[in-house]
């Protein structure tokens, strides 16, 4: 098994999923979702030494940021190592925080996805996507399961489907990486 998953080469995620953002993000200490008020879109809230930022999970835009969240915090009560206090659109509402402090994202979306984190060359991770159950690594690479990222360069922190199922997100030390379920595809 572990020689299966070192030989596994990092390979696009098959239809619907579309990588649509990296985004370097430097000390990055974890991440969550949250829907759009308005439109119910995944958003993705990062948390690292420098702040705290929201992104478009379809588009992978920035559209929010706030270098210095504590400065506001009217909350301090709440464990800043599980919730964080929303930014634009969803400012006035908490998200759940998952990555270096604990905490975790779903690791199953719609139509059956699946997400596995594997370490067979500990401590670089690698990503896992499969589909309708079972371990991934039981058929073939490419075809019932896909080696979506690895960390190798930086410290995985987290990764997982937001709560729609619609999203992906992997967040490492270093940056974070978003594909979205494209149902054009």
């Amino acid at each position: 098994m572990r020689r299966r998953l070192l030989a596994a080469p990092v390979v696009e995620a098959p239809a619907p999923w579309l990588r649509v953002a990296y985004a370097p993000v430097g000390g990055l200490l974890g991440i969550g979702f949250a829907s759009h008020p308005d439109t119910g879109q995944d958003l993705v809230m990062v948390v690292s030494h420098d702040g705290h930022g929201l992104f478009d999970a379809v588009t992978g835009e920035k559209i929010a940021r706030d270098r210095d969240p504590d400065a506001e915090d009217d909350n301090r009560d709440a464990d800043p190592a599980e919730w964080c206090r929303g930014l634009g659109p969803v400012a006035g509402s908490r998200v759940r925080i998952a990555g270096l402090f604990g905490g975790g994202l779903h690791t199953s979306g719609g139509d059956g996805w699946k997400l596995e984190v594997v370490a067979p060359a500990w401590p670089n991770e690698r990503v896992l996507l499969s589909r309708d159950g079972g371990l991934p690594h039981s058929g073939p690479h490419g075809e019932h399961w896909w080696h979506i990222f690895h960390s190798h360069y930086s410290e995985l922190r987290a990764a997982g489907f937001s709560p729609s199922g619609q999203t992906i997100a992997v967040a490492t030390s270093s940056d974070l990486s978003l594909w979205t379920a494209d149902r054009t595809r």
